[in-house]
């Protein structure tokens, strides 16, 4: 166990049936840590997070927080939640709610915070992802680029101390990407540890500090950006960052 990482993926697995999505994987992700996780469609990457954040559950190996094994049973799965946030391709808001009670709820609800002290905390992160002028609206009333603001917002407000984002821009229309993009790099710039996966490759290349290229369920090459963008040592690696560069 390396005593600064908070997060240790070992050995871990994952099969539906006889189909194994995810083979062998091993990564660590410390304080401060901007990890960008690429790959074709299909290679895992999504499945990955997923198991990371106990929406299914790992066939095999163990995902280690602070060295504990949170794959085991009798684990607070929503406890780990809190602390292991997560945003979604597709937002996942309460569309019956507004802007602001989307990032009081979970407060309430998981961290027992009294509505006032939420509230607060709410405005505090919509401020920052520059959602204040929206806070009573509903989800059905703002854009996609402004609904993923929110739903960064709402991670936020639970003061994880890791964001996993799974795809994040990917459901955006493509103007609406930048201001996605723009909030996840001024959290990475402020030292937030985010463990993203993402088809935006100037982020992967130039926001994170370790990328890890996927490939059919295994990690296929992990490194530098720099060094895996400018001078990858896999085949499949290489053909991949070709198809990018083209496209």
């Amino acid at each position: 166990m390396s005593s600064d990482a908070i997060l240790e993926v070992r050995h871990l697995s994952k099969a539906f049936g006889s189909n194994t999505v995810l083979k062998d994987i091993d990564f660590t992700v410390r304080p401060g840590d901007v990890t960008s996780i690429i790959g074709a469609s299909g290679s895992g990457k999504s499945t990955l997070l997923r198991c990371i954040n106990l929406l299914e559950t790992p066939t095999g190996g163990e995902i280690l927080f602070h060295g504990k094994n949170v794959t085991g049973k009798g684990v607070d799965a929503s406890g780990y939640r809190a602390k292991v946030g997560m945003v979604f391709q597709s937002f996942n808001l309460f569309n019956n709610m507004t802007v602001l009670d989307n990032c009081v709820i979970g407060q309430v609800k998981v961290l027992k915070k009294e509505k006032e002290t939420a509230r607060k905390n709410a405005l505090k992160y919509l401020d920052r992802v520059g959602m204040t002028p929206y806070i009573n609206a509903r989800p059905r009333q703002i854009s996609g680029g402004q609904k993923q603001r929110v739903a960064i917002a709402r991670a936020l407000a639970m003061e994880p101390e890791v964001l996993l984002f799974d795809e994040p821009t990917s459901a955006l229309d493509p103007e609406m990407v930048g201001e996605v993009l723009d909030v996840m790099q001024s959290l990475a710039s402020d030292g937030m540890t985010m463990l993203v996966v993402t088809h935006e490759m100037a982020f992967a290349r130039d926001v994170s500090n370790h990328v890890v290229f996927m490939s059919e369920g295994v990690i296929c090459e992990e490194g530098d950006p720099r060094q895996v963008f400018s001078h990858p040592e896999q085949q499949r690696t290489k053909e991949f960052l070709t198809r990018f560069a083209k496209g």
